[in-house]
């Protein structure tokens, strides 16, 4: 079947960020925040007309089904004669089953459900906006990508713990997150830099969620987050790498709950708990306080720490690529990033780095025999993209 308009949906526990696709071409974005009370939708077209921006009734905000019915006027709105020939849906977690983007059947929806306990925050909220989607345009095909599965290419060795094999075989094992955006990115590289598209590359995908990814010949070699997005970078509440000893004082000497120990790790640590000022790396970037500028500094050195393990892993490098909020926009960042890393033959241009436009730009210096880029992600297109394909196949 032949698929030209495609909505894009990521459902949180509270909140659904939409967009609508025709052909490749995002024509209208939005997002519903607070389910269950005070929800608020926001809509606009690809040229930036407001086309919704208003409280949710009760009615509308009681779940994700009433919800998607607000989201379905609203597309009305836009175009009333439009039809919407699929749904793409982002989860999060695809064990290790899920390989590749797949049709939702009721099997999948009971494969999935097996699989909540993997990512219990996200996982049972995407499958809540597929129950929405399929409630508000019924018949129509809805397709699940999911962010676990461009790092299903990892060897063993890259993601084992050493801890005892049953547990590996149970599925505990590094997955590893923002697959959509490395997915992307390293099919970008064939439009904007076709000659190292198939080197090796390290991409950054730096956002107030951060990981990075070693990525060889367009397949994941090994990334920074492991069994839950807690792993690897600093990010903007979640403490990334740290020591599991840590964990167990916590719990055992401050006689801490698993469930408080989980809210500190997730919401109350990373640039938020170090700065104690914000988790937004602006506020960071634009304060005079000590503190602010140690947790900049920490940053860049577990950004660069992870940078040189995986060009370790991969036995070398050829190109450099930060995408995500920060890594598209923060020039102190990149710079600190790169900062001392001309022995790997990284050299970034000051000027090019500072004069980044939206477009994907290099800002690496003529002689540097790596290619440092900076190129904006685009996740939503890549689950729309993979949603034409599985409902054309």
């Amino acid at each position: 079947m032949s698929i030209e308009t495609i909505l894009v949906l990521n459902a949180g526990s509270s909140s659904i960020k939409f967009q609508l696709f025709k052909g490749e071409e995002s024509v209208l974005s939005g997002q519903i925040d607070g389910l269950g009370a005070n929800a608020w939708v926001k809509g606009k077209s690809a040229e930036g007309e407001t086309l919704m921006d208003r409280a949710l009734t009760a009615e509308e905000a009681q779940n994700h089904n009433t919800a998607l019915q607000v989201i379905l006027a609203l597309v009305h709105q836009f175009d009333p004669n439009v039809e919407v020939d699929a749904i793409g849906h982002r989860v999060v977690h695809g064990g290790t089953q899920f390989t590749h983007p797949v049709l939702v059947t009721e099997e999948v929806e009971k494969e999935l459900e097996a699989i909540n306990n993997l990512a219990p925050l996200h996982n049972p909220h995407n499958l809540a906006g597929i129950a929405g989607a399929k409630a508000a345009f019924p018949g129509k095909p809805n397709v699940a990508c999911f962010d676990t599965a461009f790092h299903r290419t990892q060897e063993f060795k890259n993601e084992a713990y050493a801890i005892p094999l049953k547990f590996y075989e149970e599925g505990v094992r590094r997955y590893g997150m923002h697959g959509q955006s490395f997915h992307f990115i390293s099919e970008e590289l064939h439009n904007v830099a076709p000659e190292i598209a198939n080197g090796k590359i390290v991409v950054a995908h730096l956002g107030n969620g951060a990981s990075m990814c070693a990525i060889e010949n367009g397949k994941c070699v090994t990334t920074t987050m492991g069994f839950t997005p807690l792993d690897g970078l600093a990010m903007g509440t979640r403490c990334g790498l740290i020591d599991p000893g840590v964990v167990l004082y916590l719990i055992g000497e401050k006689g801490m709950s698993v469930e408080e120990v989980g809210h500190l790790l997730n919401k109350e640590s990373g640039m938020k708990g170090l700065s104690g000022i914000s988790q937004d790396m602006r506020d960071l970037e634009n304060s005079d306080s000590p503190a602010a500028k140690k947790a900049l500094e920490y940053y860049d050195n577990r950004v660069k720490r992870e940078l040189g393990a995986l060009v370790a892993v991969m036995g070398g490098i050829d190109a450099l690529v930060f995408t995500g909020g920060i890594g598209e926009n923060s020039s102190l960042t990149r710079a600190g990033v790169c900062e001392g890393l001309e022995f790997l033959g990284i050299e970034i241009d000051e000027e090019a780095n500072k004069a980044r436009a939206k477009d994907a730009i290099t800002i690496s210096k003529p002689s540097s025999r790596v290619k440092i880029m900076a190129i904006p992600t685009n996740e939503e297109g890549m689950i729309a993209r993979q949603t034409r394909a599985i409902c054309e196949a």
